[in-house]
């Protein structure tokens, strides 16, 4: 009797703390893209982030072998909103499920819950994640630091990357325990009313980085000038007057229009670009060569 109580002990599930949820995400991040193969994308990743928890749930070699075989299969998202949330998830889910394990329960956590929730959550997760690290927050770093590199300072290029691997570990570290915390509904949390008003206020944020990129960095002028009655009129300084940074706008938006109809061509729009600034520019010579000529 001692014996089966004492090997009852020894197979009863450790505690999962903040540390160990801490450890999972970090080798999460670590290991993220190292075993990207066609057939389980990320699954190794996510797996081998989950190793020391699943060590510390299931003591029977049987029942961790399986729960490794249960976190192999594809699995695919972005690395902070979609991996740090979903890493904590199914630590919370692994924890209900060794706990019923091991109490010899009926399994309300089976092995297509654990996969069905984490199929429903990758993709959805990814998209918020992407929009928002990859398509706005990173060029908020790059926009901050591009004076300081055009003043020649290093740290003008090391900037943007150090930033953005600060943030991706905090905000990862933050939905990580969040997953774990609240579970299943952590997925409403993420994309509840509260998130989605930070989400929106960075895409504003970033659309306005992307204008002040877009006026500052972009140079395009025109040099045609003519004379009338004794009166030299620069076009230049016309619009300027009119409307400052209106040609770099107008090139912006016309390669925008052109992305949202073609696709994100970008060879094809930078050679297309590059053929209409220089018959613009030859034109504008020409007239100008003309106008000098006439008058």
């Amino acid at each position: 009797m001692a014996k089966i109580i004492q090997e009852s002990i020894d197979l009863k599930p450790e505690s999962i703390s903040k540390k160990d949820i801490t450890i999972a995400w970090l080798r999460w991040y670590y290991a993220n893209e190292i075993p990207h193969s066609f057939d389980r994308y990320l699954a190794a990743s996510l797996m081998w982030g989950l190793m020391p928890i699943l060590k510390k749930l299931y003591k029977k070699k049987s029942d961790l072998a399986e729960a490794y075989q249960r976190h192999l299969l594809f699995f695919n998202t972005q690395l902070t909103w979609g991996g740090g949330t979903i890493s904590g998830i199914m630590a919370s889910l692994e924890s209900i499920r060794a706990s019923e394990v091991h109490q010899e329960k009926s399994i309300s956590i089976d092995d297509d819950l654990i996969y069905n929730t984490k199929a429903g959550l990758m993709g959805a997760l990814a998209g918020i994640g992407d929009a928002i690290d990859s398509g706005t927050v990173q060029y908020i770093f790059i926009a901050i630091a591009l004076p300081w590199a055009q003043q020649g300072l290093a740290i003008g290029a090391l900037f943007p990357f150090i930033a953005f691997v600060l943030y991706q570990l905090f905000v990862g570290y933050y939905f990580a325990q969040l997953g774990f915390r609240l579970g299943r509904n952590a997925a409403t949390e993420v994309v509840g009313n509260k998130m989605q008003m930070i989400i929106e206020g960075l895409s504003i944020l970033g659309l306005f980085m992307m204008g002040i990129l877009a006026a500052s960095y972009i140079k395009v002028s025109s040099i045609l000038k003519f004379n009338l009655s004794g009166k030299d009129f620069i076009v230049q300084e016309i619009l300027d007057k009119i409307l400052p940074g209106f040609l770099p706008l107008l090139v912006v938006m016309g390669l925008y229009y052109y992305f949202a109809k073609k696709g994100l061509k970008v060879t094809r729009a930078l050679v297309g670009l590059t053929i209409i600034l220089g018959v613009w520019a030859t034109i504008e010579y020409l007239l100008v060569e003309y106008l000098k000529v006439i008058s």
